[in-house]
């Protein structure tokens, strides 16, 4: 054998060899399901009670619940979240004869925990993208009745770090009918939470509306303040927030009026999962004026989402808002219904 054929043949050895080991990198972590399946292929995320796993015998990946897995090894690491608030940085490797019992290595730290209480799992990687979670979806309403029509767009984008998460929504309806003037409705909330032990969290974020409805060119709401989960689990995230926020708005009413309030706010979420199909997430508002005697302000939302295969889902969603000192011939109330079609990722 030549010496080119003999360096051709080491080079293909070696590919081989590194082939094989890719393969195997990729099929390092191993799932037992509490019916008896083996499952093997490399973790990706569990998050609102469901786990995803690629396999090497599976075009896309498998989606398991969380609560059908016993027994649990690898050898990657994760970000973890438990029942409790703590975050970790840490392998995952149920105890030898324990089952459901999960050790976790966190640098010098070692926790033992049932896999019950584990609520969040992400491999950790360095790319930007693998830490990232985004969703678009889209609605079309047309009534022959005066040529109604109504165009609705939503999306959310998010960030996961070790100690931190950042996210950011927006969502626009416009509609326009024969003799009436066309209506606009514009939100968007860009956010940051840092979390503490014992799931508090330190929050800071911005919301923006326009709305026709109420005469708002703009409503610019910066705040910040201090939060808990209540209830943390693989079915239910429940928590509060309170702090201080600062109010700047411009009207379009006949005098242009531009005005600024500091309030205090008070805020409930509630996101339900793992519940089949489907998910509900709420989110309740109050703003109660320091500056304006007598002024409160709030904003509720309520979406039901039905997953469809291929990360595709049906939302159907409701925004309330409510204004107790509205400009003048401005709605005190403003709602709206929205039925869309999207995908996330």
């Amino acid at each position: 054998m030549n010496q080119n054929k003999l360096f051709l043949f080491r080079l293909m050895a070696i590919f081989a060899i590194l082939l094989s080991s890719q393969s195997f990198a990729q099929t390092s972590d191993t799932l037992a399901l509490d019916n008896g399946d083996i499952i093997v292929g490399e973790i990706k995320e569990m998050k609102n009670g469901v786990l995803s796993i690629e396999t090497d015998y599976s075009d896309s990946d498998f989606t398991i619940k969380w609560i059908k897995v016993k027994k649990i090894s690898s050898s990657q690491y994760y970000l973890v979240t438990l029942s409790n608030g703590v975050r970790l940085n840490t392998d995952l490797r149920t105890k030898a004869k324990d089952t459901g019992v999960v050790d976790l290595s966190s640098l010098n730290e070692k926790v033992t925990v049932n896999i019950s209480d584990i609520v969040y799992i992400k491999a950790i990687k360095t790319s930007f993208f693998s830490r990232l979670s985004a969703s678009l979806s889209v609605g079309y309403n047309f009534t022959k009745s005066n040529n109604l029509s109504q165009f609705t767009v939503r999306s959310t984008l998010g960030y996961i770090a070790d100690k931190w998460g950042a996210s950011g929504s927006f969502n626009s309806v416009r509609s326009k009918q024969d003799s009436v003037a066309e209506t606009n409705r514009t939100d968007a909330n860009i956010g940051a939470k840092y979390f503490l032990k014992n799931d508090w969290f330190m929050s800071l974020s911005g919301d923006f509306l326009s709305n026709d409805e109420q005469k708002l060119d703009l409503r610019t709401t910066i705040k910040g303040g201090l939060g808990k989960y209540i209830i943390h689990s693989n079915r239910v995230y429940f928590g509060t927030g309170a702090g201080l926020a600062w109010n700047n708005e411009r009207f379009s009413d006949e005098d242009n009026t531009h005005r600024n309030s500091l309030e205090a706010y008070l805020g409930l979420e509630l996101n339900m999962f793992d519940f089949d199909d489907i998910s509900l997430y709420s989110n309740f508002t109050a703003y109660p004026s320091l500056t304006e005697s007598g002024r409160v302000r709030t904003d509720f939302s309520l979406d039901l989402k039905y997953d469809l295969p291929y990360d595709f889902f049906l939302k159907v969603g409701f925004t309330h808002n409510f204004d107790s000192k509205p400009i003048a011939d401005a709605a005190k109330v403003d709602y709206i219904f929205q039925t869309t079609f999207g995908w996330e990722l």
